[in-house]
C-alpha cells in the first residue's frame, strides 16, 4: 500500500474513534529505551505523532520541555486532560507546527511507519538544533511465548521494525539500533482494548471486529497460561533508532 495513498491517511486517522480504548489498552515504554533515544543534556523535545501521550508522559517525569504533536484532535484530548500544561498541538510529520531549530530531539514513538518519509525527513531537519536528534520507537510483541503467538494468529503477527526497512537518509547520520526486552502487566479487559484500538480493528467491519474480539475472548478464557488470571504479562521487545542530525 502506497503511503501517499488515501486508503493508507484513511487507515492512519482512524485511532481518533478508539483514543480511550488506545489509552486503557496501549503499553508505555521501558525507560532504559527511552534514556537510549535521548541525546545527552537533551532539555526541549518534540512527541511527534504522540496519541494519547504514553511517551508524552514518560518525557514529561523527566523533567523536559515537551511539546506533542498529533494529527488527531481525539488522541490529543485525551493527552492534555492527563497533561493539562503540556503544549499539544495538531500536526503531522510532514508540516511541523514548530519554529526552525527549537528542539533538541524529536522522538517519534509507534508512529513513523505512518509517515510519508521524503516529506518528513525535510521537516524534522528543520525544527531540530544542529547536532540534534531523531529516535524511533515501537513496541512489538514478544510472540516467542506460546500464548502470544496464538495472539498474534488471532490479530496478526507483528513485524518487526528492527530490520533494516526503515532508513533514515542524509542530513541524518550515525544511525544506530537498540531493543529493549520486558513486560507489560495488564488486566484481560485492557488486552481487549488493546485489540481493539489496532487500526486494522478499527476499520473492519463490524461483524469482523466482533469475531476477533470475541477469538481474544476465547484465548484468555481456555489457554492455560491465561485462564481465571485476573492479570495478563505480555512480554514486549521495544525497538529503538537513533540518529543525529549532521552539524
Amino acid at each position: 500500500m502506497s503511503r501517499s495513498s488515501s486508503s493508507w491517511r484513511e487507515l492512519s486517522r482512524s485511532f481518533g474513534s478508539a483514543a480511550a480504548a488506545y489509552e486503557r489498552g496501549r503499553p508505555s515504554y521501558p525507560p532504559e529505551a527511552i534514556d537510549w533515544l535521548l541525546p545527552p543534556g537533551a532539555q526541549t523535545v518534540l512527541d511527534l505523532g504522540a496519541g494519547t501521550g504514553k511517551l508524552t508522559t514518560r518525557l514529561v517525569e523527566r523533567g523536559l520541555d515537551v511539546v506533542a504533536v498529533d494529527p488527531l484532535a481525539e488522541m490529543l484530548e485525551v493527552l492534555s486532560a492527563a497533561l493539562p500544561d503540556t503544549p499539544a498541538l495538531l500536526g503531522t510529520a510532514e508540516e511541523i507546527p514548530l519554529a526552525d531549530n527549537s528542539v533538541d530531539a524529536v522522538l517519534v514513538a509507534q508512529a513513523w511507519h505512518w509517515v510519508d518519509p521524503e516529506r518528513a525527513i525535510p521537516e524534522v531537519a528543520r525544527v531540530l538544533r544542529p547536532g540534534g536528534r531523531l529516535g524511533l520507537v515501537w513496541n512489538t510483541r514478544d510472540e516467542r511465548l506460546g500464548w502470544v503467538k496464538d495472539l498474534g494468529r488471532i490479530i496478526g503477527h507483528e513485524r518487526d521494525p528492527f530490520n533494516h526497512e526503515v532508513s533514515l537518509p542524509a542530513p541524518f547520520a550515525d544511525i544506530e539500533r537498540h531493543h529493549v526486552e520486558w513486560t507489560n502487566y495488564l488486566t484481560p479487559q485492557a488486552l481487549i482494548d488493546l485489540v481493539a484500538s489496532r487500526s486494522y480493528c478499527i476499520t473492519s467491519p463490524d461483524e469482523v471486529r466482533t469475531q476477533t474480539l470475541d477469538q481474544v475472548r476465547e484465548l484468555l478464557a481456555t489457554h492455560p497460561a491465561l485462564a481465571a488470571s485476573t492479570g495478563v504479562a505480555l512480554p514486549y521487545v521495544t525497538v529503538g533508532i537513533r540518529a543525529t542530525l549532521a552539524q
